[in-house]
């Protein structure tokens, strides 16, 4: 928007902290805290994408599709997604991304890695990845933070917005407060477009909204499943060809989607707190610091049919339950262990082959929280991807729970991301269009493009 019109008159609304001033306390005091109002890591400038790994998913020249990020593509087009992925790649050069592109040098052996997957009734996506790091994430965010200032954008940290301001079916503005300070009065901020960009962390936020002003919405789906953690000398072909892959099955008996997501070589497992206190497991990996494992994430995507209609509902229950078998941690257990039908305990954590590092996980049994549809559906993927890469299913490697995607509110947008209140748009993971950095990055540069050629 400041570089097509720099006469805009543009406020963002966060509800977390500037990104120089969000800390993890979990670094030095070794468990989660529960940073109040809100979780340092998942709100924010940037929100989660300055402290997570950073990784920007690009395309191949001759894909005819768009196979990772969401449904950017649906709204405006393959041809022009990539066009669009190429410019905000181009953003991300000009703030200090690593020129290098990992996942383009070694196409005859992952070929072959893919025959291999198939042959095991698995899909292997590869595509670039260009890795931020998350301590380097930080600082590009930093610098995009600084260069909006520089250009006079208003941007009001630590406030909610509680409500949308809407007159016959048209948005009029939104009504804020400071996330701080309780005594604090209701003021009301009037525009004639209000962009919601409130990601994962604010998917909650965003349902209650959709019911409460009738904006539509789709049936949408959940992501429920684990952190997996195992040693980098199991993954050490697919870190060093692909750095991440992205495996998909569709294992038996019930066939629902799996997949791998957001792998972390010689990375770190994470927690993070989203709304009502609830603590979900992530991944990060660093461009300095190193461990010896590699995490991923292993989802199962759920899509439930009439009468329910409440998937992030039953994301957040599956969420509790654990949490509660953790009092307030991420679970963790070993993978034989869910074999042999018994919980982890202390003693065998300590002596494990694969040493975990989420050091404030606590030791138990997920089973008791996961349901057994997804649990099974989780077990035979393990199994299957072990065919492709031997050692995936070793009884020693770890299972952290939960790791939940709450992007499955999905409201319905037009192809201008117009929803049914005039005025009112939708980007982003938050809303269910997009999945990840690059994404939802596009999508906002996209909304800047549509709102310049709008009258305003």
């Amino acid at each position: 928007m400041i570089k097509l019109n720099k006469n805009k008159k543009i406020l963002l609304i966060d509800q977390g902290k500037k990104v120089e001033e969000r800390k993890c306390p979990i670094e030095s005091t070794g468990k989660c805290i529960k940073c109040k109002p809100f979780c340092n890591i998942t709100s924010g400038f940037s929100g989660a994408g300055a402290f997570s790994d950073g990784k920007l998913s690009l395309y191949n020249d001759e894909d005819e599709d768009i196979y990772v990020g969401g449904n950017l593509h649906k709204y405006i087009g393959v041809e022009e997604t990539k066009k669009l992925i190429d410019y905000t790649d181009k953003v991300y050069l000009e703030f200090g991304a690593d020129k290098k592109l990992e996942g383009i040098e070694y196409k005859e052996e992952v070929q072959k890695i893919k025959q291999k997957a198939k042959k095991e009734g698995l899909t292997l996506i590869d595509i670039p990845i260009r890795h931020l790091g998350t301590e380097k994430a930080h600082e590009l965010y930093k610098k995009l933070e600084e260069y909006l200032k520089e250009n006079k954008i208003e941007m009001k940290f630590e406030t909610v917005v509680e409500d949308l301001i809407l007159e016959d079916g048209i948005i009029k503005g939104v009504k804020i407060k400071s996330a701080k300070d309780k005594q604090a009065k209701t003021e009301e901020v009037y525009s004639n477009n209000v962009i919601l960009a409130v990601g994962r962390k604010g998917a909650n936020w965003l349902v209650s909204m959709c019911e409460k002003h009738g904006i539509q919405t789709e049936a949408g789906v959940v992501d429920i499943g684990v952190r997996y953690e195992l040693p980098d000398k199991v993954m050490e072909k697919i870190n060093k060809y692909m750095y991440e892959g992205k495996f998909i099955g569709r294992p038996e008996p019930f066939k629902d989607k799996v997949r791998t997501f957001c792998q972390n070589p010689s990375g770190f497992v994470s927690s993070e707190v989203y709304d009502n206190n609830l603590s979900l497991v992530n991944g990060h990996s660093y461009k300095d610091k190193k461990s010896t494992n590699t995490n991923l994430a292993i989802l199962v995507s759920h899509h439930f049919n009439h009468p329910f209609n409440k998937p992030i509902d039953y994301g957040r229950n599956v969420a509790k339950n654990l949490n509660e078998l953790g009092a307030g941690n991420i679970v963790v257990q070993r993978l034989g262990d869910i074999y042999r039908g018994k919980r982890t305990w202390e003693e065998e954590l300590k002596n494990n082959t694969v040493v975990p590092t989420l050091k404030s996980a606590v030791p138990g049994d997920i089973t008791f929280a996961i349901g057994y549809r997804t649990m099974t559906d989780i077990i035979q993927f393990i199994r299957e991807l072990d065919k492709v890469v031997e050692g995936f299913a070793n009884p020693d490697n770890l299972l952290y729970g939960p790791e939940i995607k709450f992007y499955s509110n999905k409201v319905t947008i037009d192809s201008n991301f117009e929803t049914s209140i005039k005025g009112l748009y939708s980007i982003g993971d938050g809303g269910g269009m997009t999945r990840g950095l690059m994404m939802a990055s596009a999508s906002g540069v996209q909304m800047a493009r549509i709102l310049n050629n709008r009258d305003m």
